[in-house]
């Protein structure tokens, strides 16, 4: 694993679909997400000439973790942000922003970013199935 995320740093779900001229990065980062090597513009432009849609989903998603070692807390605010993407069924996310700052002399880390989603189709289709329907066959809802 990389020892730092910065900002521009695009994850990609490993194994998921992609161009075959896009080569993921074989290094796997964290809970099976691998950084894109090189630049944003040029993974954009790689995508859109294979013919392949690169969404950027609308609201900023942040996590804050509090500790002392910055490392770990990098890695928990990763995947607090992961978890979110995943339920926003995207498989890519592009860190905005990292920001390590301290309240009462306790250190903690924020980090922003955008769910992103890689896909052939021009329509937002979302890499992972729908969740499971609450209605009941009969039309009812079902107790939870």
């Amino acid at each position: 694993m990389r020892d730092l995320i910065t900002v521009g740093d695009i994850l990609v779900q490993q194994g998921i679909d992609v161009p075959r001229c896009l080569l993921l990065p074989t290094e796997i980062n964290l809970n099976g997400w691998a950084a894109i090597n090189g630049t944003r513009s040029t993974f954009e432009k790689t995508i859109d000439e294979a013919g392949w849609t690169f969404f950027f989903m609308a609201g900023e998603i942040q996590a804050t973790v509090f500790g002392f070692d910055k490392q770990a807390a990098l890695r928990t605010a990763l995947k607090r942000l992961i978890a979110d993407v995943k339920s926003q069924h995207c498989n890519s996310i592009e860190i905005t922003g990292v920001v390590g700052k301290s309240f009462l002399r306790i250190p903690y880390v924020s980090v922003s970013a955008h769910a992103r989603n890689l896909q052939k189709d021009r329509l937002f289709s979302g890499s992972n199935p729908p969740l499971p329907s609450l209605t009941h066959p009969n039309g009812g809802l079902t107790a939870l």
